[in-house]
């Protein structure tokens, strides 16, 4: 037998099934798109389905997934954890340098507190909507910025 002759085929048995047309018509696409028969696709669909490891494939998949959820939640308690962090430095230095008011001056300094608070509300609108975000400038290996801060990057004198 040289190169160009075909192989032997073996005898392939002959079914009938019954496909909803919606299904029909998804096999009649992928199969175009793939440029091969239908009954190849159907063939090897069903030795998928029904072979040994199907159960393990699915496995590997649901792993997968279970890994990428992982990796989404590891970043939402970091994300959360930055918060939490900028939130209390905040707190601890405007506690430590805002001086309290008497009486007749703290009126007026609420009511510059509510302007300034429209405007900060407005700030972070603006922030969100266009980013970038702060959670994507602070590096995502800490260790690693705790190393640089130890290399003489300066601080912002709030830690």
């Amino acid at each position: 037998m040289t190169d160009r002759e075909p192989a032997a085929r073996k005898k392939k048995a002959q079914i009938s099934v019954y496909l909803d047309q919606d299904v029909m018509a998804m096999l009649a696409e992928h199969a175009a798109r793939r440029h091969q028969p239908q009954s190849l696709i159907v063939e090897a669909a069903v030795a998928s389905f029904l072979s040994a490891d199907a159960a393990e494939r699915r496995e590997a998949v649901t792993v997968k997934r279970l890994d990428q959820l992982d990796r989404r939640m590891t970043r939402l308690e970091r994300d959360i954890g930055i918060a939490v962090e900028s939130l209390a430095v905040f707190i601890k230095f405007w506690l430590a340098t805002t001086p309290t008011l008497p009486e007749p001056a703290a009126e007026a300094a609420r009511a510059k507190a509510a302007e300034r608070y429209d405007q900060f509300v407005t700030a972070l609108g603006r922030r969100l909507a266009k980013g970038p975000k702060l959670r994507q400038e602070v590096p995502e290996d800490v260790g690693a910025a705790a190393d640089l801060g130890a290399s003489g990057v300066v601080h912002s004198g709030l830690d």
